[in-house]
């Protein structure tokens, strides 16, 4: 039972981070949401076919704004969700295929095209 109690005390509920005078404290529901964003910017990479700029980087932004896109600006009526974490998996899945969709779009053109002789 004690062991329990010293678990819990070691672990800690806010990760912060001191640079000079700039402190940022991230949560623990902010890293899963950071995690669940990476995974879904990934599915929404591999529907598309097409990659992000930057990595993963790039997925976890595509989601995050994917996510504000569905739930902030496009606001869907009557269809159920699956929330991990507050965060609406379908709706941000939706949105993130929606801007690695419209990426490809955009620099489709501008890729070099390969030249035979």
């Amino acid at each position: 039972m004690s062991y329990l109690l010293a678990q819990g005390s070691i672990l800690a509920d806010v990760i912060s981070i001191r640079i000079g005078d700039h402190v940022w404290s991230f949560s623990l529901n902010f890293i899963i949401y950071l995690i669940i964003a990476a995974l879904v910017g990934f599915v929404a990479e591999s529907i598309v076919g097409w990659r992000l700029p930057f990595g993963f980087i790039g997925a976890i932004i595509a989601a995050l704004i994917g996510v504000w896109l569905m739930t902030q600006v496009i606001i869907l009526t009557g269809i159920g969700d699956i929330t991990v974490y507050g965060v609406p998996i379908i709706r941000a899945l939706i949105g993130a295929i929606i801007l690695v969709a419209l990426w490809y779009l955009l620099t489709a053109p501008l890729r070099s095209r390969r030249r035979y002789y």
